[in-house]
């Protein structure tokens, strides 16, 4: 590790994936980029730098030679050389000082502007890797959320013509099916056909890899994925026009424009092509056009429609950053122009430090008559975006957020009890919901809250909650703690256990939130305690 660079380190690279060459900025001694290495593999190769040659050597001037003067007879002792020499030595006369006139006016020192007090300047993380950065010297802060453009060519044709009016067809059973075949061949090899998906996309159309992260490390996998499973899906129109839907609505946020999705297209087919094996045919190919063909207009249509009403992203300072206990922080941030959401759903949010890459955090409120946005974030191991928000961000400094996504809504024409169990950071959209809630009125429905935690100094949110259940007696909080050292008569144990313990639960309705672990075991515990799983919502957290 210690022969590595940091830039190395940065990016990875695997087999078949784009070398960290390919990144702006970001160019590492001894590895061979798209230029030297081969071509559509995109796999480094070291290269052994030359030796270092030594510049010709330009001959000096001949200096002026002066001749010894002789010694007089007379000369007293030690005066004269004991060994004089055998040839002349010469001597450097020293030019004499040219005068320079003063130039006519003076040159005026640059000088880097000094950020102003009230809005400071964004320090990047790596001054040397300007394509990791918003800014380089001489930037101005506000540049940074200046829109690009990313034009695209025409996507490549299909490497066997098929006739229009077949690909604009919906799926088939026989589609289903041959698209079910493909994907179980292929999952076994889903890394390396990710690889390749991606290494043929930023081979054939480079101007694409300004839309991604610099670091592919989780974004290689989500957006392969991602087709694969909404192609899996095109048997249900209507639960993958809910699901493609936000996903084109949030893809906006990222500079997506409907050219871009041909581009995408051809790579995937050419990817399951290589690595679906002998399931691959012109049946199979046909069956995916026309799911992909579906996918994809599904996302331009989602995309175009939210085009009309609202912005592929908005702009938030951040007012307020409070650290709460170790690695907690609570953020509230003022948008640029309102920020319409609902109670129990989040937002992904991108940093000045961590360009393109986008994490999601829940509200931790209800929505606010003065439009602020509260986040819970807790910073992760490794976690780029939650680290930054806990000790680089302050007030002052300017965040970006996508658009409100998440399932977790009231119906409030629903007056089935509640139960909402939240982990950690994920008592945010509960305490959100709590709050929505008390605002509409309970309608003689129950709300179960079980917030857990490993140690009481981690339940920072615990107090505001009692504050709530004092006032609202349909309200129960119930802390939770997984470590030994809770009150006398409180619950201990995993949350997902004592939730199941703590049942039955028939009839309730299940808001979960917290780590991806907690969720699954809860949701998992809970269906075994008599809540339908249709009944069980919640949002996977990104980080």
């Amino acid at each position: 590790m210690a022969g590595k660079s940091l830039a190395a380190l940065l990016v990875r690279s695997a087999r078949g994936s784009a070398a960290a060459t390919a990144v702006p900025g970001m160019a590492v001694p001894g590895m061979a980029g798209a230029d030297g290495g081969v071509p559509g593999a995109g796999v480094p190769r070291l290269v052994v730098p030359p030796k270092p040659v030594d510049p010709p050597r330009v001959p000096a001037p001949p200096a002026e030679t002066i001749q010894p003067e002789p010694v007089p007879a007379s000369a007293p002792l030690g005066s004269v050389p004991v060994s004089p020499p055998l040839e002349p030595v010469p001597a450097t006369r020293q030019p004499e000082p040219v005068p320079v006139s003063p130039p006519l006016e003076p040159v005026p020192a640059t000088r880097q502007p000094e950020p102003t007090p009230e809005r400071p300047a964004i320090e990047p993380l790596f001054s040397w890797a300007p394509g990791l950065n918003w800014a380089g010297p001489g930037d101005h802060w506000a540049q940074a959320w200046e829109a690009e453009q990313h034009p695209v060519p025409a996507p490549s044709p299909p490497a066997a013509p098929v006739p229009g009016s077949a690909v604009d067809l919906p799926p088939t059973p026989r589609d289903l099916e041959l698209i079910a075949a493909t994907l179980a061949a292929v999952e076994p090899v889903a890394d390396r056909a990710t690889a390749h998906f991606y290494a043929l996309l930023f081979l054939h159309y480079p101007q694409l890899r300004s839309l991604f992260p610099a670091a592919m490390d989780l974004q290689r996998d989500r957006l392969f994925r991602a087709l694969l499973q909404a192609a899996g899906g095109v048997g249900d129109p209507v639960g993958l026009a809910a699901q493609l839907g936000a996903l084109g609505r949030g893809h906006r946020k990222y500079g997506t424009l409907a050219a871009h999705y041909g581009p995408v297209g051809e790579c995937l087919l050419a990817a399951l092509a290589r690595y679906a094996g002998g399931h691959w045919d012109a049946e199979a190919e046909l069956a995916w056009r026309r799911a992909y063909r579906m996918v994809s207009q599904i996302m331009i249509d989602a995309a175009e429609q939210a085009a009309r009403t609202a912005p592929p992203w908005w702009q938030g300072e951040v007012v307020s950053h409070q650290v709460r206990g170790r690695d907690v922080v609570v953020l509230t941030v003022r948008p640029d122009q309102p920020y319409p959401y609902r109670a129990g759903q989040y937002a992904t949010l991108e940093t000045p430090w961590w360009p393109r890459v986008w994490r999601s955090y829940s509200f931790a409120t209800a929505p606010r008559p003065d439009g602020l946005l509260t986040f819970h974030v807790r910073a992760v191991q490794a976690g780029w975006v939650s680290n930054a928000l806990l000790r680089r961000a302050r007030p002052g400094d300017v965040l970006r957020l996508g658009p409100p996504a998440g399932r977790m809504v009231l119906d409030h024409a629903d007056p089935a009890p509640l139960l909402c169990v939240g982990g950690g950071t994920g008592i945010a959209p509960v305490s959100a919901l709590v709050e929505e809630v008390a605002e509409h009125g309970a309608a003689g429905r129950t709300v179960e809250v079980l917030y857990g935690a490993r140690r009481a100094d981690d339940l920072y949110q615990l107090e505001a909650l009692r504050q709530l259940e004092r006032r609202h007696p349909w309200l129960t909080v119930r802390p939770v703690l997984s470590e030994p050292g809770g009150r006398a008569g409180e619950p201990a144990g995993l949350l997902s256990d004592v939730a199941a313990q703590l049942g039955p639960w028939d009839g309730h309705r299940a808001f979960l939130a917290g780590p991806a672990a907690m969720v699954r075991r809860a949701a998992a515990a809970l269906a075994r305690s008599g809540v339908r799983p249709e009944l069980i919502r919640h949002d996977l957290p990104e980080e």
